[in-house]
């Protein structure tokens, strides 16, 4: 763990996993930009380093955990990172994506996906939330996605992760509702981030399509946080793709996911 120091007095405190890029570089922004110090964690220590340099320029203090997340040992590591401190924000918002035929996908590639993006984020929350309901004070956003709107061809297991996110925080916030924490659930549609390319998705219409500014996405996300919201999906466009799809057939929605998301569907 590193630190990059910035002013000591005492100020609330938040934990983003997945904090390096994307959405989770801009969640920790948007909450450092709002008087948090911050714990961010990823897997590659430069990225995190890059993104400490970045973070602390706007005046908090930024600590970095580097780990691969899907393990246990990584995620007892980040908790042991955060040293007792009360957290009053974690983000659960680490996770990795593949697309293509599931025939056809690497196995590998996708259990090391249910552990970063599903049991990771259980073993994290878990232990984070222990300290939070001891004190009853705390707020909780996960990282889920409009994909947990409608079955998700060609992205089966990836969508399929989304949807145990957005439920297992949906059921959480049922579960505190008369404590002082808050579970949100943020729900972005297709941002402007590195996703599609390393989920080797860049000859898909989802891939080449206008995104959405991952600042945007974090602000709504941040927003909806701090106001107790149960769950949001940024921008009005895709607050209706989403509406819509909650209320098709599940065969339709997944032949709409599936046209967006086909390899070779964006040529």
């Amino acid at each position: 763990m590193s630190d990059t120091t910035g002013n000591p007095a005492a100020r609330p405190f938040a934990v983003v996993t997945g904090g390096s890029n994307g959405i989770g570089l801009e969640l920790a922004r948007e909450l450092g930009e709002r008087g948090h110090d911050l714990l961010i964690a990823a897997e590659d220590e430069q990225h995190l380093r890059d993104a400490a340099a970045q973070l602390a320029s706007g005046g908090a203090r930024v600590e970095t955990y580097a780990g691969d997340l899907g393990t246990a040992e990584a995620v007892e590591g980040l908790h042991r990172a955060i040293g007792g401190r009360p957290v009053d924000v974690l983000c659960v918002n680490a996770g990795i994506g593949l697309g293509g035929p599931f025939a056809e996908t690497d196995l590998a590639t996708e259990l090391q996906m249910i552990d970063l993006n599903v049991r990771g984020a259980v073993h994290l929350t878990k232990l984070v939330l222990r300290d939070m309901t001891a004190r009853d004070s705390g707020r909780i956003l996960f990282t889920s996605s409009i994909a947990a709107t409608m079955p998700d061809p060609f992205e089966a297991v990836y969508g399929a992760t989304k949807v145990f996110l957005r439920w297992f925080g949906e059921a959480l916030r049922n579960e505190l509702k008369d404590t002082g924490i808050t579970v949100t659930v943020l729900m972005p549609s297709v941002t402007e981030t590195d996703f599609f390319h390393r989920a080797d998705m860049d000859d898909t219409r989802a891939g080449q399509a206008n995104k959405d500014d991952p600042a945007v996405v974090a602000k709504a996300g941040v927003d909806a946080l701090m106001a107790g919201k149960d769950k949001v999906i940024p921008t009005l466009k895709n607050k209706v793709v989403g509406a819509i799809a909650d209320v098709l057939p599940d065969k339709a929605a997944a032949q709409i996911h599936r046209g967006l998301s086909e390899p070779g569907s964006g040529r």
